[in-house]
């Protein structure tokens, strides 16, 4: 699966979005997040499209280390998107403007405790990416062809639970849901399917 950072798949993407039949979380009150998967284009020179992958700090009280997508809990009066945009300033230094969302995916509630709602935009120029050392520690450009591959994308069981678990695998890293479940939606609405993943399950050291 071959994806050019073109304008005219910015536009295929958007309408895309727009056609999306979004699923809202409506159950037992949580904590309302945001992130951002934010489309650049890939730093390889295949002129591809790619997504934004964070490792978080090590230092970071909350999943340090860890793989992510930037974001963070809503501030009070804050829409999803206006939380997403402001975390992707806040951990890499991008300011971007409202129109550069192109749509939102189904909320995923996490063991943990919230709601979160990624939030789907674009980056013309990957360039001005300057991370925050206090929260990344290293930002990364996941090609969507990657992703799109049969073996990139794995389901698994465990004891303590009946959903089943999805792994992510970009190169010797695998990455948990809930980031790998939103990547894994945004991989599918790609293609032009609309898969549902909030019952996706996450990796028991995630449930707190």
């Amino acid at each position: 699966m071959s994806v050019p950072f073109t304008p005219g798949f910015r536009d295929a993407l958007a309408a895309r979005c727009r056609g999306f039949p979004r699923l809202a979380y409506e159950g037992p009150e949580l904590t309302r997040a945001a992130v951002a998967i934010t489309l650049v284009e890939a730093d390889d020179r295949t002129g591809e499209a790619a997504f934004l992958l964070t490792r978080r700090s090590a230092g970071l009280r909350a999943h340090g280390g860890q793989w992510a997508l930037p974001g963070g809990r809503c501030d009070p009066g804050e829409t999803f998107e206006q939380t997403a945009l402001r975390e992707l300033e806040e951990e890499l230094g991008l300011v971007l403007p409202s129109e550069n969302v192109l749509g939102l995916l189904d909320d995923y509630p996490t063991r943990s405790g919230y709601a979160v709602t990624p939030v789907v935009a674009w980056l013309d120029d990957a360039r001005v990416i300057r991370p925050n050392p206090q929260e990344v520690a290293s930002v990364h450009r996941i090609r969507l062809a990657h992703i799109g591959r049969d073996d990139a994308v794995e389901f698994d069981r465990i004891p303590e639970s009946d959903r089943p678990l999805i792994r992510l695998s970009i190169g010797d890293q695998h990455i948990h849901a809930p980031t790998a479940a939103m990547v894994y939606q945004l991989r599918e609405l790609v293609a032009g399917r609309v898969t549902r993943v909030a019952h996706l399950e996450q990796p028991v050291f995630a449930w707190r």
